[in-house]
């Protein structure tokens, strides 16, 4: 797509030539590991299935057949999908400790004053923009462990206190997102803490796996209330990145699934840290760093430093990768918001309703048209997005909404 307008939305779509370079289906988001991973979700009781909304109104405004929405803003009254990667890679790291499988033991097992003594103490760490950090908090919380989160520089005291509520210790730097990470995996050797990320490096690789396979649970469980509905497998996938853990996780999965039939997938980010849509554009099949100061709304996705894994599934199976302005999020946050007829209303933080509001923009904007016309949206269209937070920043929410903060700039 030409670069027409710098406050543009602009898509490049993926010839797919790195295929089979790096094992084409991930072994480790097989529907044997995807399997495990939900048996051990369900041994948490604060563990639910979120809804799958059918948003059947909107779908016929916007021309398409069916628009279905993953809302983890019910997930576990953490307002967030964040705790299925942190409960999960804790519980492995916590197995491999005690020399058991994970498919063999329970959370409420790894809580119990038995395996406390055979566990010790323990505190890990994070960076987190608030809900990955959330996530780690409460499962420390909950196993009677302790956790450090540090946070980068404007995360808002909403998010940090919510951190704090759980009981960890919660600390703002003065540093961006990707800065953080390398300060927290300093911290964390310092003071021989346990660092829980979800990006890579040298070294520091499996634990990112395991909050990939967590991450992978919401993709799944999309798919099987599909199958349950017996409704039209989704044509079409919108999945948002920072680091590629969720997106790498999801689509992941969705290979192994869905095999020769996947949905076309788009990646979503913010313009200003779209580091998948930078790796896509230089097409050696490696992952690119975007530096600066990342800055977006949509903090959960203001990262410039691919997960190596992530991007590695992101660019064998991915179709299209787009950047998104602020106000993209904010459109799908006020449509979320203000449901038509008689679909039902969501809650959707700034991370959380990027894809509605990309969806809607391809469908209904001339300059946008080209999107629509390469990725094959129609009125037979099946639509699957995650709304992958609530209103995490309440204040921001209601300033979005009641205000009109980040509107559509004035062409078509």
């Amino acid at each position: 797509m030409d670069l027409l307008h710098e406050n543009k939305i602009h898509a490049i779509f993926s010839d797919n030539r790195y295929k089979g370079k790096s094992e084409s289906y991930p072994k480790f988001l097989s529907r044997e590991e995807l399997e495990k991973v939900k048996t051990y979700h369900e041994t948490i009781k604060e563990y639910n299935i979120t809804p799958l909304v059918n948003l059947k109104s909107l779908a016929m405004v916007l021309g398409i057949k069916s628009i279905y929405v993953k809302d983890e803003s019910k997930r576990a009254n953490l307002n967030s999908f964040k705790m299925l990667g942190a409960t999960y890679a804790i519980g492995k790291f916590l197995c491999q400790k005690l020399g058991v499988h994970i498919e063999d033991t329970s959370f409420e097992y790894l809580k119990s004053t038995e395996a406390h003594k055979l566990i010790g103490e323990i505190t890990f760490v994070t960076c987190s923009d608030g809900n990955h950090g959330r996530g780690v908090a409460w499962t420390a919380k909950e196993l009677g462990l302790k956790a450090v989160i540090y946070l980068p520089k404007g995360t808002t005291l909403i998010r940090v206190q919510a951190i704090r509520e759980l009981g960890a210790e919660a600390i703002v730097t003065n540093l961006n997102y990707d800065d953080t990470v390398r300060y927290a995996k300093n911290k964390a050797k310092e003071n021989g803490f346990q660092v829980v990320q979800d990006t890579s490096w040298d070294g520091y690789t499996e634990i990112p796996k395991w909050i990939m396979q967590g991450y992978s649970a919401m993709g799944y469980e999309a798919f099987m209330q599909l199958k349950d509905l017996k409704d039209a497998m989704p044509t079409h996938v919108f999945l948002q990145a920072g680091v590629g853990a969720m997106a790498g996780g999801v689509l992941g999965a969705y290979a192994n699934l869905f095999k020769g039939d996947c949905p076309i997938v788009t990646i979503m980010e913010p313009t200003y840290a779209a580091c998948m849509f930078k790796s896509a554009s230089i097409n050696d099949g490696k992952p690119h760093i975007v530096e600066g100061t990342l800055h977006s709304i949509m903090a959960g996705l203001a990262c410039g430093e691919p997960i190596p894994i992530g991007w590695e599934i992101i660019r064998d199976f991915a179709n299209c990768y787009c950047t998104c302005p602020d106000y993209v999020t904010a459109r799908g946050m006020r449509i979320l918001a203000n449901p038509i007829g008689e679909d039902e209303k969501i809650v959707s933080g700034e991370s959380g309703a990027v894809g509605i509001g990309l969806l809607s923009i391809i469908m209904q904007k001339k300059y946008a048209q080209v999107i629509k016309k390469q990725l094959k949206l129609d009125e037979n269209s099946t639509i699957l997005l995650f709304s992958t937070e609530g209103d995490t920043d309440p204040i921001n929410y209601r300033n979005i909404l009641w205000d009109g903060l980040y509107e559509l700039p004035g062409f078509n």
